[in-house]
């Protein structure tokens, strides 16, 4: 036995089941098997997106006859928190959706700092529990009609588990795999993206199952949903594995001889938000998801009334002029259309950040912003022309960009600022994606509405707001322009840095090298995990294939 492996030994022997040093890798650990762990849980949580499937069956929980009775018609936001005798508003239970996002980038900041002290197997038990937990919390609000409790079960407690659950297998992944930064995190991140796409027809179908005359089914189905994403979540979290300090891929060579862009030097998190470059990327990145933000939430309404009657083989009806039956045709048609983007939005987090590994982070943002400003162009003249397969095509590949930039922001921050915060100063940039959240949809709804005001219809609706989203990523193409490599000050001393990896130091006490882990490949185990994981996904896009084949067929 080496001495490494015998202080790896002594260091798991006096560290508890959750701890850092209890997940340090030994020889002959394949480190193919962490990208499924961190697949895992964001799998689960990604359910935050498909949240919606929900609001239409819980709008009708109690069957509040028509016409409503008079405490009912004048119900605001207040009232409805603790009424028990009226049916929930669409958009008071949309609150939630809210919630967890501005919870996620919250508690992605605050507790960022926090993951990396105790690593991401501790830090995946505590998003699980909370995200579960909080759905769990969300069914007795929906058993006793109590709408406040699911806002802190679901909205809160959930939401705190999202951003644990979400920051959580970043540093790791960027660590496992220095060679492959971007398609690393793309892997993971582009689990979060596919989480509604199995579960919102996961959810659908267990609602049908438990629906009856005193119940629309949404309680049972939070309760199994909860069970069986803490099944997996748990498995993630169990699954992630640390590589030893001074670990690096067999043969592999750091690349800042290769890019004056990628440092092997750190950033302190207390340091990281006083550079410019942290506030230029969080413009980059709020910019970037401002504009795709703006797509999702419009792309609906948008094909329908911009296309109508087009969509189901009728191009001379405009949308305002169909009946009940063709609305609800159309509408079927527009949610296949979303559908879509969802898979584009998936694969767009692998391919542009597997991309990126090529050509550089800074370049593959330059690729969104560019290629983005013309689609956003190109869509109202698609529309104008009446061409379904321009105007598609070019949302889809506007989408693909919206999710690339959430897969390849990690690899970008681990480049400028080192690996040893970086799920910690990720968490801080998340921040970014909750003023999006914010920005997107108000700017979009109220440039429609506005419109709409001045008896603009049809392609012309949306036209100044594709324009108005094409100057946000002008923005920010000018912020990334900015981005350049920190100045020597803002890094780490290497003592600084030997005493912050103190503990894990002793694994390998001083030698760099593979130290035979993460080697193996994709060997029997980590079939099954990927597996486990791929099946899943390959459910969620056959369902989508075939939601989405009336757009064409």
């Amino acid at each position: 036995m080496t001495a490494a492996d015998t202080n790896i030994s002594r260091g798991t022997a006096t560290a508890g089941l959750l701890d850092r040093e209890r997940i340090i890798a030994r020889p002959g650990f394949n480190r193919w098997l962490v990208p499924p762990a961190a697949l895992a849980l964001h799998r689960c949580i990604g359910m935050a997106s498909g949240f919606s499937v929900f609001w239409l069956p819980l709008s009708k929980a109690l069957g509040t006859p028509a016409p409503a009775p008079a405490e009912c018609a004048n119900l605001n936001l207040l009232t409805a928190l603790f009424t028990t005798s009226c049916d929930w508003r669409v958009s008071d239970l949309g609150w939630i959706y809210t919630l967890f996002f501005v919870l996620l980038g919250s508690s992605a900041a605050i507790w960022g700092g926090w993951l990396e002290r105790v690593g991401p197997r501790k830090a995946g038990v505590v998003a699980a529990c909370c995200w579960c937990g909080g759905i769990l919390i969300a069914a007795i609000g929906v058993i006793f009609h109590q709408l406040w409790i699911m806002w802190i079960g679901a909205g809160v407690i959930g939401g705190i588990g999202l951003g644990l659950g979400y920051i959580s297998p970043v540093s790791t992944l960027i660590k496992w795999f220095p060679d492959r930064r971007g398609m690393a995190t793309g892997m993971a991140i582009m689990g979060f993206g596919g989480g509604a796409m199995i579960g919102a027809p996961l959810a659908s179908l267990l609602m049908n199952h438990f629906r009856d005359d005193g119940s629309v089914g949404v309680w049972q189905t939070f309760i199994v949903m909860a069970a069986i994403y803490f099944v997996f979540m748990m498995g993630g979290a169990f699954g992630y594995r640390l590589p030893p300090a001074g670990w690096r891929p067999e043969g592999w060579t750091a690349l800042a001889a290769k890019s004056s862009m990628i440092t092997t030097k750190h950033v302190h998190l207390r340091d990281a938000h006083k550079t410019p470059q942290f506030w230029l990327i969080w413009a980059v990145l709020c910019l970037n998801v401002s504009a795709g933000i703006g797509v999702i939430g419009m792309a609906s309404p948008m094909l329908q009334e911009i296309f109508g009657g087009a969509l189901i083989g009728l191009p001379d009806l405009k949308f305002a002029d169909l009946s009940k039956d063709q609305i609800g045709a159309v509408a079927a048609i527009a949610a296949g259309f979303a559908g879509l983007l969802s898979l584009f939005n998936i694969g767009g987090r692998f391919f542009w950040a597997s991309l990126s590994d090529r050509i550089g982070r800074k370049n593959t943002y330059y690729c969104f912003f560019v290629i983005g400003i013309a689609l956003y162009v190109l869509a109202p003249w698609a529309a104008g022309i009446h061409s379904k397969v321009l105007f598609v095509g070019a949302l889809c590949i506007i989408l693909s960009m919206y999710g690339g930039g959430f897969a390849t922001v990690p690899a970008y921050l681990a480049d400028i600022f080192g690996t040893q915060f970086v799920g910690a100063i990720h968490g801080r940039l998340l921040t970014a994606w909750a003023t999006a959240g914010i920005i997107g949809p108000v700017v979009v709804n109220y440039i429609r509405e506005a419109q709409k005001a001045a008896g603009v219809e049809g392609a012309q609706l949306y036209t100044f707001t594709m324009y108005i989203l094409a100057v946000m990523l002008a923005v920010g193409l000018i912020a990334n322009s900015l981005v350049k490599p920190l100045s020597d000050k803002w890094f780490m001393s290497d003592e600084e840095v030997a005493a912050l990896q103190a503990k894990t130091a002793a694994a390998n006490a001083g030698p760099t090298g593979s130290f035979g882990i993460g080697t193996g490949g994709f060997d029997g185990k980590a079939l099954i995990a990927w597996a486990l994981v791929g099946i899943p996904l390959l459910w969620g896009v056959w369902v989508t294939i075939k939601s989405t084949y009336a757009l064409f067929g």
